[in-house]
């Protein structure tokens, strides 16, 4: 882990709550000049704290609108060709190795239960190594997007 100060702490808050912020303003509210501000930025992100910048989408408005979780269950011979697969396609947004009931979570975005169908039958049940898995559909979103700033 990573030893942050105060000062980079409210970098972090700051560019977590709101990517956006000019380096001008950003410098502005946690107390230094620009340049310094901006060294402070590069070196988090040289540190592989800062990962990168994003828009969040609203997957609905996008055509996208059924959010699914999945939980896979793979061949352990067959685990590379699993993750590759996962890299290439494009309705699995996320994808995490676990440990307990399956060896992966995978959250997939669908635009109706048909393409979800279509997405399940066809495509992730022929992924390299699927034995098997289990599917929950998202009814609503409580909270999405939770700062990892938040508990620091």
């Amino acid at each position: 882990m990573t030893t942050l100060s105060r000062m980079d702490l409210s970098i972090l808050r700051i560019l977590e709550a709101d990517a956006r912020i000019s380096f001008a303003a950003l410098a502005e509210r946690v107390g230094l000049s620009k340049s310094p501000c901006w060294s402070r930025v590069q070196a988090l992100e040289k540190q592989g704290v800062i990962t990168g910048y994003h828009a969040r989408l609203d997957a609905k408005a996008l055509g996208k609108g059924l959010s699914v979780y999945a939980l896979a269950t793979v061949e352990f011979a067959r685990y590379e060709a699993f993750e590759a697969a996962v890299l290439r396609h494009p309705a699995i947004t996320d994808c995490h190795s676990t440990a307990g009931a399956g060896d992966y979570l995978l959250r997939i975005v669908a635009a109706d239960v048909e393409d979800l169908d279509h997405l399940l039958r066809k495509e992730l049940s022929q992924m390299p190594g699927v034995q098997r898995y289990t599917t929950t559909v998202c009814m609503k979103a409580i909270k999405e997007g939770g700062l990892v700033t938040a508990g620091l």
